[in-house]
């Protein structure tokens, strides 16, 4: 089996749709997407990955489910729960909410090198569960909550999780789209690779319809792995001369001002 993981284009956060450059790339992905056989369509129920799918839908004919669980990965650190160490992991970009009492909520990746350089267990594939920043936010229920549901899928699809693999019990030669978010999908990798989350989301980057592919490998009768045929793959903006969005990415030195810090 094949997973095809999508994600959204360039984004419109305030309308939670697609700015004009998001709307040429998902139409420029949709003049591709016949070419990748695609037999089954899930996608986020949020706007800009919803919109994204529009494009390739029509060309593909196909019908389209919604998982709530696609929708991006909405794990909030809580610095107001925090040590002084901990919420350096964050450094300035943490902001005090309205009653200017205590700190807002935010996404929990995105953390400074600084940081996570001195907090191995960040990446460990066990440690990061009892690691200071999990601890002082909803990581752990909102991560277990869609590797769950992942696997619920997995089994509908003939792959039942069995500790670190899966049992083949009724494997397929499909290729299924799911058209979401680069947090989302970088928990659902790590799922599937037994590594911690905090890997691919600190150390990957995908840019917006970036194209990841996963296939089932299944050398033993009835024990697959799933393994990465291609991470963040942009051939369909190249062939259409569109330079990718850098949405996906921080400044690639720091004195780049007009570069996301």
């Amino acid at each position: 089996m094949r997973l095809l993981f999508f994600r959204h284009g360039d984004p419109d956060y305030v309308i939670d749709g697609l700015t004009d450059k998001g709307n040429v790339e998902a139409k420029l992905l949709a003049e591709r997407i016949k070419t990748f056989g695609i037999d089954e369509v899930y996608q986020s129920p949020l706007g800009r990955a919803r919109a994204t799918a529009d494009y390739s839908l029509k060309e593909l004919s196909l019908p389209v489910t919604t998982y709530e669980w696609l929708q991006e990965f909405p794990a909030l650190f809580d610095a107001n729960k925090a040590s002084e160490d901990t919420k350096s992991a964050y450094k300035s970009e943490l902001k005090m909410d309205a009653s200017g009492s205590g700190y807002e909520k935010r996404i929990v990746w995105d953390m400074m090198p600084s940081y996570y350089a001195h907090h191995p267990e960040l990446f460990d594939p066990k440690a990061w569960r009892e690691s200071d920043v999990v601890k002082a936010s909803d990581t752990l229920s909102v991560y277990d909550n869609i590797i769950e549901n992942f696997d619920k899928f997995l089994l509908e699809h003939g792959y039942k999780r069995n500790g670190d693999i899966y049992e083949a019990v009724k494997g397929n030669d499909k290729t299924i789209a799911l058209f979401c978010h680069f947090g989302v999908t970088c928990v659902m990798l790590s799922h599937l690779f037994n590594i911690s989350p905090f890997v691919p989301l600190q150390f990957f980057a995908m840019a917006p319809t970036s194209v990841t592919e996963v296939v089932t490998e299944e050398r033993e009768k009835g024990i697959a792995i799933f393994r990465a045929l291609r991470i963040g793959d942009i051939t369909h903006l190249t062939m259409g001369g569109e330079e990718p969005s850098f949405a996906a990415r921080f400044c690639e030195r720091f004195e780049n001002e007009g570069e996301r810090h």
